[in-house]
């Protein structure tokens, strides 16, 4: 258990002036325009760039882009990449990028490929798991969702939605979630925090009513290659969760209104690095991050063959 948070009355929830205080501490660390935005706009060369909404935050506007397969196919199945939901966790963001620079062109011969690679461009340029609103996207998405980021991308994914094959979503969990993210949510609630252990390295959670453990294998097969796999803790656990296998664990991803429940998607999977590892960079979380999308890919197509 955490010292208590900087904010707010212990035992007593959130009110509009805590969420305020909250909001005028926090700072902006990075460009979105500058780090994605122009990132994105190099890729119009190749792929089509759509954009699929705006969130309007502190009197600034921050266009949310999604980049497709040049040539889309209706014959094709969807492989869907989604990052930075939790705008905080960078590798997901540019894991997505690298992997439409690098190999997107490749994929797109066999399916047609929709990323969306940062759909929190406020917390990825104040570093936060939450939006302005103390409102997480990661559990938000459900109808009438209280976050504008959760909402839009629904949005837009509900006219592909029948013919998504596979979803990877794309995150980390850092030293911060301990550090900072879970004191301050037990804070906004009101409620006792207990930090979790953070596994050193990466792992994946599928989803319980459809959890594919072929599919996650392959996958950690292809990102063990790169990085090292997280072991279990001492109660054969991650993040406080029965392991289903070696570096996975399971969430109703549905149920918790996590982006990879957005879409009725067969096969899907939210990744984890942990940059934060004395075995770990920010290019290898990213190259873990691009291998992950590889290794699911290509046991989809290994599948069907």
């Amino acid at each position: 258990m955490s010292q208590p948070y900087s904010i707010g009355t212990v035992g007593t929830p959130w009110a509009t002036k805590e969420k305020q205080h909250w909001l005028h501490a926090q700072s902006i660390k990075r460009s979105y325009q500058d780090n994605v935005v122009t990132k994105i706009a190099e890729l119009k060369k190749a792929f089509t760039v759509e954009q699929y909404g705006s969130l309007n935050y502190s009197e600034r506007t921050f266009d949310l882009f999604a980049i497709k397969s040049p040539n889309w196919d209706i014959n094709k199945p969807i492989a869907l990449v989604t990052g930075g939901v939790h705008g905080y966790e960078t590798s997901g963001v540019h894991g997505a990028l690298e992997f439409v620079e690098k190999y997107g062109q490749h994929y797109s011969q066999s399916f047609n490929l929709l990323v969306l690679p940062c759909l929190s461009p406020w917390g990825y340029e104040t570093i936060n798991r939450w939006n302005p609103n103390t409102v997480d996207p990661n559990r938000s998405f459900y109808n009438e969702s209280p976050a504008q980021e959760s909402q839009m991308a629904a949005n837009y994914l509900a006219q592909y939605d029948e013919n998504i094959l596979c979803h990877i979503d794309l995150h980390e969990t850092t030293d911060t979630d301990n550090a900072e993210f879970r004191p301050a949510l037990a804070a906004r609630d009101g409620v006792v925090n207990h930090n979790w252990n953070i596994p050193d390295g990466f792992y994946l959670v599928g989803h319980t009513q459809k959890p594919q453990a072929n599919f996650q294998k392959a996958i950690i097969e292809e990102v063990a290659t790169v990085t090292h796999i997280a072991p279990a803790d001492e109660q054969g656990k991650l993040i406080g969760v029965p392991l289903e296998q070696l570096g996975v664990i399971n969430y109703d991803g549905t149920k918790l209104g996590l982006c990879m429940g957005v879409t009725n998607a067969p096969y899907v999977s939210t990744t984890e690095a942990y940059p934060d590892s004395e075995n770990a960079t920010p290019q290898l979380c990213i190259d873990a991050q691009v291998a992950a999308v590889k290794g699911a890919l290509n046991y989809l197509l290994e599948s069907s063959s």
